[in-house]
């Protein structure tokens, strides 16, 4: 046997008002962000009484999975509790010698997926000579059960278009947008427009877009465009009626998703006389739950398989 644990790291998130500055300042420690910019990100929060629900949603896919495998699961967060070191403090205390580290991102990026890597190495360091070792699950945007899981998400929120508009209306995909200097060391955005195409695919829908939002950052740094608010604005100039977002950079929902979408973008499209409707996140969808059972599986019997590559995604140059 070659693991004894699953881990599961997640970026976390306030559930309490009270949590919200304490947890930015968490989020933007180190980097060079002025407090009046923190204080307006804490009003999004507070939008919604101060919770986030990932942490919940964490919760539900621990509670789906351990009921599809016989590994204990352990959960530690990047910004809030349960924090990462902790939970690695703890499996030592119980005696765990190797796990399986499993991020709540499915792409290829730094934030995503590199950031998460040298998160768990400072953990272990942390804690100290008895630290299980964790090897990190390399990106999973590839496989049929997270496309099929979204594709279901998406044709479920096809469906409540009236028929006679259905194929018209526009669907649009939706991703956290990064400086340009990151995605250009990583694949994000290509693995993000192989799963559109694949999920629009088996959803039989070929109306779609892949756009960008939560851009965060000084206005003079590129990030990925176009913002979704924008791309909203030009499919109604354009004479279009009915827009289906599916927010398909994120396996959860969490404050981004549900600020910029259902608040935001939903009170856009409200203006613009657009017909808004928001595909679900795959979640814990039970494609999801049979994926991440089938690569623990594949990780814990099968051969010794690729885990992220030494350097791949490194973190975009400061100023860049």
């Amino acid at each position: 046997m070659r693991y004894d644990a699953i881990l599961i790291v997640s970026f976390g998130g306030p559930e309490h008002r009270e949590d919200v500055i304490p947890f930015l300042e968490n989020v933007l420690r180190g980097r060079d962000v002025p407090r009046t910019r923190m204080l307006e990100v804490a009003e999004h929060y507070y939008h919604f009484n101060g919770a986030s629900p990932i942490n919940h949603q964490c919760r539900e896919l621990i509670g789906a999975l351990g009921e599809r495998i016989s590994l204990p699961i352990y959960w530690g967060n990047r910004n809030w509790q349960p924090w990462l070191t902790e939970t690695v403090r703890q499996m030592a205390a119980d005696g765990v010698r190797r796990a399986l580290g499993i991020a709540t991102s499915a792409y290829s990026s730094y934030s995503g997926c590199r950031q998460y890597i040298e998160n768990i190495a400072a953990a272990r360091a942390a804690v100290g000579p008895n630290a299980p070792v964790i090897d990190k699950l390399p990106p999973f945007w590839r496989h049929e059960g997270f496309v099929a899981a979204n594709a279901d998400r998406v044709a479920a929120a096809l469906a409540q278009i009236p028929d006679p508009r259905r194929r018209a209306a526009r669907l649009v995909y939706t991703a956290h947008s990064i400086p340009l200097s990151m995605a250009a060391n990583c694949r994000y955005e290509e693995q993000l427009v192989e799963t559109a195409r694949r999920v629009s695919e088996r959803a039989g829908h070929d109306e779609w877009d892949l756009v960008w939002q939560s851009r965060s950052g000084p206005p003079t740094q590129p990030w990925l465009e176009p913002d979704i608010l924008d791309h909203l604005r030009a499919l109604a100039k354009n004479g279009v009626r009915d827009v289906v977002l599916s927010p398909l950079g994120f396996l959860s929902d969490h404050l981004e998703v549900m600020y910029d979408l259902d608040y935001e973008a939903a009170a856009l499209c409200r203006d613009l006389g657009l017909n808004f409707v928001r595909a679900k996140t795959a979640g814990t969808h039970p494609a999801v739950i049979a994926m991440l059972a089938d690569l623990i599986e594949e990780r814990q019997s099968g051969p010794d398989l690729p885990l992220c590559a030494a350097g791949c995604c490194p973190a975009p140059r400061r100023g860049a």
